[in-house]
């Protein structure tokens, strides 16, 4: 359980959009939430939150007109190909109201990667062979959509911004791909935003007690603290046993002055404690 939030890093959100069937059936594991997080994190950014879609072009359509209205930064991974199953470009433009239009430094990258396999094969480059020009229907993108290179096959992803000022940055669905595609984004774009020493999180593991039996402590870390309080149960973690791990995050200087009232606390209720964690 975390307590209500007190204390953000920047004033803008970033979130998550990660498209495909695949996910919610299963029969691929999602590895785009956890990198998110990781990778913002090194820059001192928090992730505020992950919307998962199917391949449905209504639903597509509908969370991206959210994300355009929101003011956040949002990565939308997957659904950017030019296979039937790959609505996310079509979409976008729908959430936008714009039309779709081939983008001349995307056509000319795919250009260039159509060039490269044909030369890795020995075969000639040959624009006009149908599987070319249909390979072109990757750079057809929103009117006004800007480019987000491609360090590993030179197909661009793109970015758009709404009215409501929320920009969606649009990766492939392929790890390879997408993850060094988002770190570019955010070097280029929103370094300004960087604060890596600006939050810490402190923690306790504790023995033996209810989460009820803390939360008045909880509480009142909170009130007088700028801070956020969070109560992590479990019943059978494989080296703690059952057990709840209690701390609070927010900026360093916050979060060491309240985690010591956090501690004198749990000491005044005789709390059995464990490891302190930190991150």
């Amino acid at each position: 359980m975390a307590m209500h939030d007190t204390t953000t890093t920047t004033a803008t959100a970033f979130g998550v959009l990660i498209i495909g069937d695949e996910i919610l059936s299963g029969k691929r594991a999602d590895k785009h939430l956890e990198r998110s997080i990781a990778l913002l994190g090194a820059r001192g950014l928090q992730l505020a939150y992950a919307d998962f879609v199917g391949d449905v072009p209504k639903r597509i359509t509908a969370t991206l007109e959210r994300a355009f209205a929101s003011g956040d930064v949002v990565f939308s991974f997957g659904g950017i190909g030019a296979t039937p199953d790959d609505h996310t470009r079509q979409c976008a433009a729908q959430a936008l109201g714009c039309e779709l239009a081939l983008h001349p430094q995307a056509a000319a990258l795919i250009r260039e990667r159509m060039q490269d396999v044909a030369r890795e094969h020995g075969l000639p480059y040959e624009p006009d062979r149908p599987d070319n020009v249909h390979r072109l229907n990757m750079g057809v993108l929103p009117v006004g959509a800007r480019i987000i290179p491609n360090p590993f096959n030179k197909i661009p992803g793109f970015s758009c911004t709404g009215h409501g000022g929320g920009t969606v940055h649009f990766v492939p669905g392929f790890p390879v791909m997408a993850w060094p595609m988002v770190e570019w984004v955010l070097d280029t774009h929103y370094p300004h935003l960087f604060a890596p020493d600006a939050w810490l999180e402190l923690s306790v593991i504790v023995f033996g007690t209810m989460e009820a039996t803390l939360t008045p402590l909880m509480q009142d870390i909170e009130r007088t603290h700028a801070v956020k309080v969070f109560s992590l149960p479990s019943v059978d973690h494989p080296q703690y046993g059952r057990h709840i791990e209690l701390g609070v995050k927010g900026q360093p200087e916050a979060t060491r002055s309240a985690y010591a009232a956090l501690r004198a606390g749990l000491q005044a209720l005789q709390t059995p404690l464990g490891p302190e964690l930190r991150r």
